[in-house]
C-alpha cells in the first residue's frame, strides 16, 4: 500500500502536522497523477479539503508509519494540479513553519505558482465545490498558411477567405487579430483548415512580451535590452515544438542539441517545455575585474566548491563592481550545470539590475517581482519550473521558485529591511537562503555597502561566514565628498527654506552645467501633518493612532497606513479657527518648492528643468517606476526627487549631486535600529554621485548635525558608527547579542485585547521558565508604538533570549496547543527587523 502525508490548505495553527491518506491505486481519467508537491482533494471530516502532498511512502498494512491503523484511514479523492515543488520545497515549507512559527499551509503556499492553485469556496447554500485557478497559461490560436495554400484559389465571392489569405502572406496571425480585423472568422478557418490551406496551431503566450515573441520567427527586445533571434520549427505531423536549451561555454552563451540529442552539457537536465527559440546570443562584454573582485570572486567560488552552504560578504562601496562579481560567479556555477538566484530589494528592482543579468545571460533569466501582474507572475513561474529558465532574479519571494540544482544564492544589499516578510510566514529571506544552501551544497552571498550588523557580527564569529572588502570604485573614481548642513544653524541666521544656502548654490552649479542631482527626502505627501494653531487639534485616522499626511493634490488628508481619506477642512473642527498649520515637508511640498526655486536660478535663463518625483504615489501604476527612470535618463539636466526606494539600484553616469533634505526623518524613531538605518540610508544615497568620469559632491542636511550616525555616515566611518552603537545595543539586549521574539495581538475592542495579551504573557513566561533556561526575558505586555491600525488595537509582548538558543523549541508547543481567540488574532514574529 502507498501512503501520502498531505498538509491540508487551512491557514490555521491548530493543523500542526501533515494528515495521512491512503494514495488510490488508479486515479481517475484526465486526473493528474498523485506525487510530492501536487494539490489533491481529500476527505475532511463530512466535508472536501484541498491539501498537498509532501511525501509518498510504500508500507505493507501491518507496518504503517506511527503506528496507524490503516483501516481508519481515508482514500485521497483525486490530485487536481501539477506538481509545484518536490522534496526539498517540502521539507523547506516545515521548517519555516517550526522556525517561525507559523501555519503549515501558509509556508507550502509559497512554494506554489502565483494565483494558480485551485481552492475549496463555501458557496451561499452552505457547500463545499473546488475553484479552479484564477490564473494559468495562455494559449493563442495561430493561424498559418498551409502546405496547399499556393495552389488554393478562393472563389471570386470568397471576400473573407481572399483577405485572410493575402494578410497570412506576410506573417502567421493570433486568430483574434484576424477576428479584430474581419469580423467573425471561425467557419472560414475551419473550412481552410480542412483543405490543408492553413494550420491552426496553439501556441503558449508568455505574458509581459511581445505576443508574437515566441513564436513567429522575427526579432524582438525582451526586456532588459538583449536582442533574441528567434527561429520557427519546421512543421510536424503534430506540430509540437520543444524549445533548445541554452548553456553557458567560456564567454558566451550557446544553443545546446534539443532534448533527446544527448549531450555532456544538458546532461541531467529535464526536457524543458516550449517556451523559445534561440539561435543567437552575445553576452554584454566583461570588464577588467580590479584587485578586490578577483579576490571576492575567488572566495565566493571556493565557497560553491566546498559544497557547505557557507556565506561570503562582499562588503563594497556603491560602485564598487559588486554585481559584476555576481555575474562572473553565476557564469562560473552555470558552467558546472547548476542554477543562482539573485534576490534584490522590491526598490532596487530597476529595469537596469534586470538589464544586466539578461544582457550576460540572455533567455535563461526569469524575472519575479511584484509589479507584475498575477498572469506574468505564473508564466516566469513556470518559465523556471519548465528547467528553461537557469537563473532568477526577484524579490524574496523568488527564492522559492522551483529552480533545480541550486548552486548560488546572491542577496544583493542584504541589509534591506524588506527581505523580512510581514505576514505569515514572518520569514527573513537571509536565514531561508542559508539554510537551503546548506541543504543543497551551495554558497550564499551578501552583498551591500552597509551590511547589516548581524551580518558583520556572524563574519566576526562563524568559520563558515567569510567578508571580503571592495573599499574602492571599481573605475578608480573617489567616493564624493559628504558636506552636513546644520538647519539649526541655517533657522538661527534667518532661513526659512528647506533648502540651504549650500544646497541651493551647488544644484543651481549643476544643472548649470547641464548634469543632474538626486534629492532624497523620506517623507510622502505635502506635510507631515495639520495642526490647529488655536487649540492644538491634529487631525488623525479613525482607525490608527497616526495623524493624517496633508497632500495637496486634490487638498486631502490621507492615513498612510490604511488609506483612509478626507478633504481638508477649511477651519478647525474642533474650534472653528481658520488658522491651521501644515508642519513638517513631503515629497509633495518639496517638488512644488524646488521647481519654485529651479526657475529663479539666474544662471538657466529661463531654461526648463525637468522635475521627476518618485514615492509610493507616482509609482503606483504598472510600468511608472520604469517610465520615470526613462524620463529621468533622457533628459539633458534634471533633478529625480524621491523617497528611500531611489537610494540604491540607480546608476546615472550624469549624476553629480546629491542631496538628503532632512536626514533625521527615521532617527528618532522608538526602535533599536533607528540610527543603523539612518547611517545606511546617507551612505547608500551618497554612492549615486560621481560614479563615471564627473566628480559627485553630497549634501545632509539635519538638525542634528553632532548625531553620531550622520557624521559617521558623512565621513564614511563605519568603526566610528560600531563603536558606538555596539556597546548600547550589548548593554539593552538587543541583536546582535540576543535573539527577539514579538508577539503581537490585536483586536477590535482594546479591554479585550488588553485582556488576552496578559493572559498570554503569563502562559509565555511559564513556559520560558520551564523550557527556557537562563538568559531568556519575557517583557511585560505594552501597547505597540502604533497602538490602533486599520481599526484594530495592538499589544505586543518581547521575548528575549540568549543568542543560540531554539526559540522555537520552546514556543512552538504553546501556540500549536493554545485554542486561539474568537475576537483577538495572534502572531508571532521570529527575529522581527521592527518593534513599531
Amino acid at each position: 500500500m502507498k501512503l501520502a502525508s498531505v498538509i491540508l490548505d487551512i491557514p490555521t495553527q491548530a493543523l500542526d502536522t501533515p494528515y495521512s491518506y491512503l494514495v488510490p491505486d488508479q486515479a481517475e481519467e484526465n486526473d493528474y497523477p498523485i506525487a510530492v508537491g501536487c494539490a489533491v482533494v481529500v476527505p475532511l471530516g463530512g466535508r472536501q479539503a484541498v491539501g498537498f502532498v509532501v511525501e509518498m511512502v510504500d508500507c505493507e498494512p501491518t507496518d504503517v508509519p506511527g503506528g496507524l491503523d490503516p483501516s481508519k484511514l481515508k482514500y485521497i479523492k483525486r490530485a487536481v494540479s501539477q506538481s509545484y515543488f518536490d522534496e526539498e520545497g517540502a521539507a523547506c515549507a516545515q521548517w519555516l513553519s517550526q522556525r517561525y512559527i507559523a501555519p503549515l499551509s501558509a509556508c507550502v503556499r509559497l512554494f506554489t505558482p502565483p494565483g494558480g492553485v485551485p481552492r475549496m469556496v463555501r458557496t451561499q447554500g452552505g457547500y463545499w465545490r473546488l475553484e479552479q485557478p484564477a490564473t494559468g497559461e495562455v494559449d493563442d490560436r495561430w493561424v498559418t498558411l498551409g502546405e496547399n495554400a499556393d495552389q488554393f484559389k478562393p472563389r471570386k465571392n470568397a471576400v473573407k477567405q481572399q483577405k485572410i489569405l493575402q494578410a497570412l502572406r506576410s506573417g502567421d496571425l493570433r486568430a483574434a487579430e484576424l477576428a479584430t480585423e474581419f469580423g467573425s472568422v471561425s467557419s472560414t478557418l475551419k473550412s481552410l483548415a480542412d483543405k490543408g490551406v492553413v494550420r491552426i496551431e496553439h501556441r503558449r503566450r508568455m505574458r509581459g512580451l511581445p505576443a508574437d515573441g515566441y513564436a513567429n520567427g522575427e526579432q524582438f527586445a525582451q526586456p532588459g535590452g538583449f536582442l533574441v533571434q528567434q527561429r520557427k520549427p519546421e512543421p510536424s505531423a503534430d506540430a509540437q515544438r520543444v524549445q533548445n536549451l541554452a548553456i553557458v561555454q567560456d564567454d558566451s552563451i550557446v544553443v545546446a542539441p534539443a532534448p533527446g540529442e544527448a549531450s555532456a552539457a544538458t546532461e541531467g537536465f529535464p526536457a524543458p517545455q516550449c517556451m523559445s527559440y534561440v539561435d543567437t546570443f552575445v553576452p554584454t562584454a566583461k570588464p577588467i575585474l580590479t584587485e578586490g573582485q578577483i579576490r571576492a570572486l575567488e572566495t565566493i567560488r571556493k565557497a560553491c566548491d566546498a559544497g557547505a552552504g557557507e556565506v561570503v560578504v562582499v562588503d563594497g562601496v556603491t560602485g564598487s563592481g559588486k554585481t559584476e562579481v555576481y555575474l562572473q560567479a553565476i557564469e562560473s556555477v552555470l558552467a558546472q550545470g547548476r542554477t543562482a538566484c539573485v534576490l534584490v530589494p522590491e526598490i532596487s528592482l530597476t529595469p537596469q539590475t534586470v538589464a544586466r543579468f539578461r544582457g550576460r545571460f540572455g533567455p535563461m533569466v526569469a524575472v519575479m517581482h511584484s509589479r507584475m501582474s498575477a498572469g506574468e507572475r505564473y508564466d516566469q513561474w513556470d518559465f523556471v519550473r519548465s528547467g528553461a529558465a537557469r537563473v532568477v532574479v526577484g524579490a524574496r519571494s523568488a527564492l522559492f521558485t522551483p529552480l533545480r540544482n541550486l548552486g548560488l544564492i546572491v542577496i544583493d544589499e542584504e541589509h534591506e529591511g524588506s527581505y523580512k516578510q510581514d505576514s505569515a510566514p514572518r520569514y527573513h529571506a537571509r536565514d531561508v537562503a542559508i539554510w537551503m544552501a546548506r541543504r543543497s551544497g551551495a554558497a550564499v552571498v551578501l552583498g551591500s555597502a552597509t551590511p547589516s550588523i548581524e551580518s558583520l557580527y556572524h563574519c566576526a564569529k562563524d568559520p563558515r561566514w567569510h567578508q571580503v572588502p571592495l573599499p574602492e570604485r571599481a573605475n578608480g573614481r573617489p567616493m564624493p565628498a559628504i558636506t552636513v548642513v546644520d538647519m539649526a544653524r541655517e533657522f538661527s541666521s534667518g532661513s526659512r527654506s528647506m533648502f540651504s544656502k549650500q544646497l541651493t548654490q551647488a544644484l543651481e552649479a549643476e544643472l548649470a552645467a547641464g548634469h543632474k542631482a538626486v534629492l532624497l527626502l523620506n517623507q510622502r505627501g505635502f506635510a507631515k501633518f495639520v495642526l490647529c494653531r488655536d487649540c492644538g487639534f491634529v487631525p488623525s485616522c479613525p482607525s490608527c493612532s497616526t495623524s493624517l499626511t496633508y497632500h495637496e493634490r486634490g487638498n486631502m488628508l490621507v492615513c498612510h497606513h490604511c488609506n483612509y481619506r478626507i478633504a481638508t477642512p477649511p477651519t478647525c473642527p474642533e474650534c472653528g479657527s481658520p488658522y491651521l498649520k501644515k508642519f513638517g515637508a513631503g515629497t509633495q511640498r518639496v517638488e512644488d518648492d524646488l521647481r519654485v526655486l529651479v526657475r529663479e536660478f539666474p544662471s538657466l535663463n529661463g531654461q526648463d528643468v525637468p522635475i521627476i518625483r518618485m514615492d509610493a504615489d507616482t509609482t503606483s501604476t504598472k510600468g511608472a517606476h520604469q517610465r520615470l527612470l526613462e524620463q529621468f535618463a533622457n533628459a539633458h539636466a534634471a533633478v529625480l526627487l524621491g523617497t528611500q526606494m531611489i537610494a540604491k539600484g540607480l546608476d546615472f553616469d550624469d549624476v553629480t549631486l546629491v542631496g538628503v533634505i532632512n536626514a533625521d526623518t527615521q532617527l528618532h524613531l522608538p526602535d533599536y535600529r533607528a540610527a543603523e538605518r539612518t547611517f545606511d540610508l546617507i551612505e547608500q544615497v551618497a554612492g549615486r554621485a560621481g560614479r563615471a568620469h564627473l566628480d559627485g559632491q553630497v549634501m545632509v542636511q539635519t538638525y542634528e548635525a553632532e548625531n553620531i550616525a550622520i557624521q559617521a555616515a558623512a565621513t564614511y566611518n563605519r568603526k566610528m558608527f560600531l563603536c558606538d552603537e555596539l556597546p548600547k545595543r550589548k548593554a539593552l539586549g538587543y541583536p546582535p547579542y540576543v535573539r527577539l521574539v514579538n508577539i503581537l495581538a490585536w483586536g477590535a475592542h482594546e479591554d479585550e485585547v488588553r485582556r488576552e495579551t496578559g493572559e498570554l504573557r503569563e502562559e509565555v513566561e511559564k513556559r520560558v521558565r520551564d523550557y527556557g533556561g537562563p538568559g531568556w526575558v519575557v517583557m511585560a505586555a505594552a501597547p505597540c508604538v502604533i497602538a490602533k491600525l486599520r481599526n484594530s488595537y495592538r499589544w505586543h509582548i518581547v521575548v528575549k533570549a540568549p543568542l543560540q538558543a531554539d526559540v522555537s523549541r520552546v514556543l512552538l508547543p504553546l501556540f500549536r496547543s493554545r485554542k486561539p481567540s474568537k475576537t483577538v488574532n495572534v502572531a508571532v514574529d521570529v527575529d522581527p527587523q521592527s518593534l513599531l
